[in-house]
């Protein structure tokens, strides 16, 4: 019943999100996703994710006929385009053939498939089509965001990142002087993060076909839940990044060009108003949320793994300093806002204990707080950095600190003793 439910308010939200789309004059998610079928998709690689993903259901023999078969679709397709001259001159050639199996081992689940067998094979293609889906609903948030905000709050975000030295024109200048090979490997961090979730996510599924069942918790329900309840706070939150606010790409939008080479004067923050194309989609940063989730649930793996986890992690505060798409208090809130839906998905798996209860309100309180001070004393931040910043980097540790000691002692629990089953005994 429960999946029945996600499955039903998922489809009520796409559906929603479509209306959206079509009134703001563009393609919804389920256009987008429903023209992949047949036209290029935007990433071909997360398409094969996807279905590695949803294989994770399947036996070792059957899952090399699905990727045999999604790749000869796809040179199917490569060819028909060579013939027609239909190569496409965005987005990827492949991964046609991932959908296409992913929508077919769906169609055997409900034709081929009986009892159990088929709820875990739909279950499969569902966390596949989710993870898809999840990129399609993003992009669709990013437009309405551009399109029912004019005003972003930028300047008030960059008096409140002179707290922590203003790190993304540093870290700006920096990726500048490592030339166009530091700028491509990160780029291609940035790019491919879900697929680096794909990964840890796939060693955590790799026993599902055996036992027949999906793990309590994974890493997918919170890099899902953290894609959907993220872009609320871009509305309530508009900021558009130092790039664009005080970058060359902001253009006549821009307060200056300034970045990432002279940090912006401490003045009074005021709501700037900006065009109707860049997404307003800084606060917080969900790309650290998403990469801090990847770290987390990379502990439990073997060291290559954690090793990866960890990567990812820097490489992806890296990149979204480096490039000007956020500020340094926008990736703080992120890792805020990673533990504290991490917490709560733990928490719901346990029954709602006290001590994660507290730790969800402890970690929403500081979320909340944090934004506050953004918006409500962002000049006060910027005169007393060296009491600002601190406390900034000292909220976002309690976070992370009470999640860790918190999670500890629910491992350190010792499992629950083995009922007796009840003996019969004759009467004498």
């Amino acid at each position: 019943m429960l999946w029945v439910a996600a499955g039903v308010v998922t489809l009520g939200f796409l559906v929603a999100l479509q209306i959206a789309a079509h009134h703001f004059g563009a393609e919804g998610p389920i256009t987008t996703q429903a023209r992949e079928v047949i036209h290029a998709p935007k990433s071909g690689f997360l398409l094969y994710a996807s279905l590695a993903l949803t294989m994770v259901v399947l036996t070792w023999r059957q899952r090399l006929i699905a990727l045999g078969a999604a790749i000869g679709i796809d040179l199917v397709f490569l060819l028909v385009r060579w013939l027609t001259g239909t190569y496409p001159d965005e987005g990827h050639p492949f991964g046609n053939g991932a959908l296409w199996v992913i929508l077919g081992l769906a169609v055997i689940a409900l034709t081929r498939r009986t009892g159990p067998e088929r709820v875990l094979m739909l279950k499969g293609v569902g966390l596949g089509l989710l993870l898809v889906a999840g990129r399609k609903t993003g992009d669709t948030w990013l437009l309405i965001t551009s399109k029912t905000r004019p005003l972003t709050l930028d300047p008030y975000v960059a008096m409140a990142d002179h707290a922590l030295g203003n790190p993304s024109w540093l870290a700006g200048r920096l990726l500048r002087a490592s030339g166009p090979v530091g700028e491509r490997a990160l780029d291609y961090v940035y790019a491919q993060l879900a697929v680096a979730a794909v990964c840890v996510a796939l060693y955590q599924l790799r026993n599902v076909a055996a036992e027949q069942r999906f793990p309590r918790h994974h890493l997918v329900r919170t890099f899902l839940l953290i894609g959907l309840l993220g872009p609320a706070f871009y509305m309530i939150y508009p900021v558009v990044g130092p790039m664009f606010a005080y970058g060359p790409e902001g253009g006549r939008w821009a307060v200056a060009n300034l970045w990432p080479d002279t940090l912006p004067p401490v003045i009074t923050p005021y709501a700037m108003p900006f065009d109707e194309i860049t997404p307003r989609n800084c606060m917080p940063s969900l790309h650290t949320a998403w990469a801090t989730t990847i770290f987390i649930h990379s502990r439990k793996g073997p060291r290559v793994l954690r090793y990866a986890g960890t990567f990812w992690l820097v490489a992806t505060l890296a990149a979204t300093l480096g490039f000007g798409w956020h500020y340094g208090v926008d990736l703080i809130a992120g890792v805020v806002f990673a533990y504290t839906v991490e917490a709560g998905l733990r928490t719901y798996d346990r029954g709602w204990d006290r001590a994660g209860l507290r730790l969800i309100g402890y970690g929403t309180v500081v979320f909340a707080v944090l934004l506050a001070s953004y918006r409500f004393v962002p000049l006060e931040m910027a005169a007393y950095p060296w009491l600002s910043g601190p406390l900034l980097l000292l909220a976002m540790a309690s976070v992370v600190y009470g999640y860790r000691r918190t999670t500890r002692l629910w491992e350190a629990e010792p499992a629950p003793a083995a009922r007796p089953e009840p003996q019969t005994e004759l009467a004498v």
